[in-house]
């Protein structure tokens, strides 16, 4: 490892929610791990707790410069924050750490010679290289989750990560000279993971790494929660395959609920026909839910109200199905096909024509009349839709 190399300044950022006893052992052990250098402590915080008012009290007394943002709207949840943080920055180096002192501020010196030695945009610290410890975890159940997200996630990216061994890990330090922050646009946890994928701004980031002992939380609750695993499963199929592979795959989920419907309510007796308008039914709800949540989500803002969305969306998926289900029987009754096979036929066809319509008409932002007035004529609705098939089908994902 180089020595000749001069340190740069650091910001630490510490994304904070529902942190407040943790605030003074970490800006206590933050500060001694830095002693000697140019560095600064950014807290970007979420909390309902009272951490804000901690964070003031410690800064008035620390041995390093410690500033605190609070946030009213926790916009992209952690990774939302750390995005902040790093805008917010005084110094390009910057250092990502969680505020439950699981990561141990003693590293970071590690990092930054790690930095130093001139070849890593990133230096990542790693619970799974030779003296890791990811025992802070906890239970063997989340150890297991933890590795298995990070083999799909390698597998899913494996040119940009196949030297990483820890993608998921919240400690790291990043050179932001080397980030289009604007291209950034996190969902819960996994910030590194976006960071990595995306890229700099001259192409795929440098990684190092340097071991960590991951340690038990000290106070307060894991944020881990079923929902933060759902938002990154969706986050995940964003990166990597777009909007229309988000939407495929919570059409497919749709599409196997309708067919477990339709084939239990069969099974009980009922006639194939209505158990397909039932079946129809339920996941036309449950599609707008999911695509609301993670397809769509950041449209939302400017398209029209919930209830015209919602009205739009089924009234189309309504048409669509009462058009879809006589085909489905036309098949059943003239291919002598089941009636099970029928309806996935006819829901693969659907697809496109519901991505589109969502895409350009259900979240389609919003017109003042005075934009509409000055604008110069707009494309045709055929045009609009082969520019969008054109836009999707040359585009594998967001990356």
């Amino acid at each position: 490892m180089s020595t000749s190399v001069t340190v740069p300044a650091v910001t630490v950022v510490v994304p904070t929610f529902n942190e407040r006893d943790n605030v003074a052992e970490l800006v206590a052990r933050t500060a001694s791990a830095l002693a000697g250098f140019d560095a600064e402590i950014l807290f970007v915080d979420d909390s309902s707790d009272g951490t804000i008012d901690e964070i003031a009290r410690v800064a008035a007394s620390a041995p390093l410069p410690v500033r605190g943002i609070h946030r009213e709207h926790n916009t992209g949840g952690l990774g939302g924050a750390v995005v902040v943080g790093l805008a917010e920055a005084a110094h390009d180096v910057c250092v990502v750490m969680d505020g439950d002192l699981q990561h141990p501020p003693e590293l970071i010196p590690a990092m930054l010679a790690r930095f130093g030695d001139g070849d890593a945009d990133v230096v990542a610290a790693s619970r799974y290289i030779g003296g890791g410890d990811s025992t802070g975890l906890g239970t063997a159940v989340r150890l297991g989750v933890s590795k298995a997200a990070t083999a799909v996630t390698k597998a899913m990216f494996l040119r940009r990560l196949w030297r990483s061994s820890d993608p998921m890990t919240g400690f790291f330090l990043v050179d932001r000279s080397q980030l289009d922050i604007d291209l950034l646009r996190p969902e819960g946890f996994k910030i590194l993971l976006e960071i990595l994928v995306r890229g700099g701004r001259r192409g795929p980031l440098r990684i190092a790494e340097v071991p960590m002992e991951f340690g038990a939380r000290r106070h307060g609750t894991s944020k881990a929660s079923l929902r933060q695993g759902a938002m990154f499963l969706a986050h995940l199929a964003r990166l990597r395959f777009g909007k229309m592979g988000l939407f495929a795959a919570i059409g497919g989920i749709g599409a196997v609920a309708n067919i477990g419907i339709m084939w239990a309510l069969v099974h009980l007796g009922m006639d194939y026909v209505p158990a397909a308008i039932i079946g129809a039914a339920v996941t036309i709800i449950g599609n707008f839910v999911l695509q609301e949540l993670f397809v769509f989500r950041d449209e939302r803002a400017d398209a029209s109200r919930l209830w015209v969305r919602f009205a739009a969306s089924a009234s189309f998926n309504g048409i669509e199905a009462a058009l879809r289900i006589p085909v489905m029987a036309l098949m059943v009754e003239t291919w002598h096909i089941s009636a099970v096979l029928a309806t996935a036929i006819s829901l693969v066809v659907a697809f496109f024509a519901r991505f589109l319509f969502h895409a350009l008409v259900v979240y389609a932002p919003r017109r003042r009349r005075t934009d509409a007035a000055t604008e110069p004529p707009s494309d045709t609705a055929a045009l609009r839709v082969l520019k969008a098939m054109d836009a999707e089908a040359m585009r594998p994902g967001e990356l």
